[in-house]
């Protein structure tokens, strides 16, 4: 299993803040894939061209392999002053 979480306006939009996930993907792009196929409002939500994501809270790629029992977060770029 994979524990995906979900912060800020995602979280929100998704009225979810973690899910665990069947660590079928082999990708976090897999994982995104798996998740946006899930229909409204995942699709749209995750579909962000400008979406971040960590793995085990590392900074990651889409690219990154995963594995069963990471934690995989999806968020969207914050700002702060």
């Amino acid at each position: 299993m994979l524990n995906v979480l979900f912060f800020a306006a995602l979280r929100d939009q998704l009225n979810t803040a973690e899910l665990n996930w069947p660590a079928s993907a082999a990708t976090v792009a897999e994982l995104l894939q798996q998740l946006q196929q899930q229909g409204e409002p995942w699709a749209s939500a995750l579909a962000r061209p400008d979406l971040l994501c960590a793995r085990n809270q590392a900074f990651c790629s889409l690219h990154d392999a995963i594995s069963s029992g990471d934690e995989i977060a999806f968020f969207p770029p914050v700002t702060g002053g």
